[in-house]
């Protein structure tokens, strides 16, 4: 009998993970922690601008509904959202391959500080400081509030019953927010001894931090902060959709 993936990502970004779980054998269930409001700003400029930087595939959705133009250099944090920006129509796309601190070190070495602003395409909340590390180097960076990232307030009732009838043998967590979520909400409907026989895979090691709370089967963290490594760490215990 295959096994079970819980996907927590917000339904747009859960269907492409969700897609290669199931190429290798898994059942999904996806149960989005987070829903992805896009904001309309009608000032939105890029005069001055000479390069954007994503650091997630919603903000390059949110973007791309606010700006017709796609010229202009993009710098991404990773492939996935590298991947958006180019199915977006963006021309001029590179991926950093991890995390904002690989951003900062793309950003420097293809961009100058005279050159003009960098536009940083962004939520109400972040991850890192990206700014900061930049503005240390000589950049202006710009930040656009583009989208919120509004969290669930509480679990679905299909995911209750997975949790209360062992329907569950691994769970993915690609943001520390999401973990979080995910464990605040589980203690509230009593299901947190549930945990105890799930695999949970986290995309950095601050993610797996936030999974603490829960009595983990296990907590595996992805050897690099991207998509990839972490089907690498579900292989490791699974094969063809079953535990190894």
């Amino acid at each position: 009998m295959s096994a079970t993936a819980l996907v927590t990502r917000p339904r747009e970004d859960a269907e492409g993970i969700a897609a290669a779980l199931e190429s290798q054998g898994f059942e999904v269930a996806v149960e989005p922690l987070l829903n992805i409001v896009i904001r309309q700003d009608p000032a939105l400029s890029l005069d001055g601008v000479q390069a954007i930087l994503a650091t997630s595939a919603n903000g390059v959705r949110a973007l791309a509904a606010n700006l017709g133009e796609r010229r202009l250099p993009l710098y991404a944090v990773g492939e996935a959202t590298a991947r958006t920006a180019r199915e977006h129509g963006f021309a001029e796309v590179d991926s950093a391959g991890g995390d904002v601190a690989s951003l900062a070190a793309l950003v420097t070495r293809r961009c100058r500080p005279q050159a003009g602003t960098l536009l940083h395409a962004a939520g109400s909340k972040l991850a890192g400081d990206l700014a900061g590390q930049l503005a240390g180097r000589g950049f202006t960076v710009r930040r656009a509030v583009l989208y919120e990232a509004e969290t669930a307030s509480t679990l679905s009732d299909a995911l209750c019953r997975r949790l209360a009838g062992e329907g569950l043998d691994l769970a993915l967590f690609f943001s520390p927010r999401t973990a979080a979520t995910f464990v605040t909400l589980t203690l509230a409907a009593n299901l947190g001894a549930a945990c105890r026989r799930i695999i949970a895979y986290g995309l950095s090691a601050a993610v797996g931090g936030a999974l603490a709370g829960l009595p983990w089967q296990a907590v595996r963290t992805a050897d690099r902060p991207d998509q990839a490594a972490l089907l690498e760490a579900i292989g490791r215990d699974f094969s063809g959709g079953n535990r190894l």
